[in-house]
């Protein structure tokens, strides 16, 4: 059973994709960002706070080992995980990874009201997000076996399409 890792910027709709995709699929879900809460007991907008980004991240990486090396999971990860040049090779080498594509007109559409973002809790969340895309997309598409666009497609349409694709894929 293969792993499927779904990665791409924060709105793409990973977590609610990886969810259904998990429940087709009949694999566990796991959501990266969620497993660091439930070891932790804290959320990431306080341990953005009191650790700052590099402290989650060294969590986040030690996090990604662990899952990566798992069986037949539906992995959701956060947005910025690509960029530790191991979590884009314990991913890339732990499963097939899904790059959920999406405009950063349909990301700020979708995290306008979501507090729970640390890095839009600015005056300018499109300039974070524009400079944000500019930095990660290659290296989402970097290590990326799929690439599915999100843009004005419902989760089911996009779990179809990742399904299609893997099946594809096996043949």
């Amino acid at each position: 059973m293969r792993n499927v890792f779904l990665i791409g910027p924060m709105g793409a709709g990973k977590s609610t994709i990886g969810r259904l995709l998990a429940r087709e699929l009949k694999y566990p879900f796991k959501d990266s960002d969620r497993e660091i809460e439930a070891r932790t007991g804290a959320d990431i907008p306080w341990i953005f706070d009191v650790e700052g980004e590099e402290g989650f991240r060294q969590r986040e990486e030690a996090m990604i080992a662990e899952l990566t090396a798992e069986n037949g999971i539906v992995l959701a990860t956060g947005g910025g995980v690509v960029m530790r040049p191991a979590n884009r090779k314990a991913l890339a080498e732990g499963g097939l990874v899904v790059y959920l594509r999406t405009s950063v007109e349909q990301q700020l559409q979708r995290t306008a009201k979501d507090r729970q973002r640390p890095l839009l809790q600015n005056a300018d969340p499109e300039k974070v997000l524009r400079e944000l895309m500019a930095k990660r997309d290659p290296l989402y598409r970097e290590i990326a076996d799929l690439i599915i666009d999100t843009d004005q497609r419902g989760p089911k349409v996009v779990v179809n399409a990742i399904i299609s694709r893997l099946q594809d894929s096996a043949n």
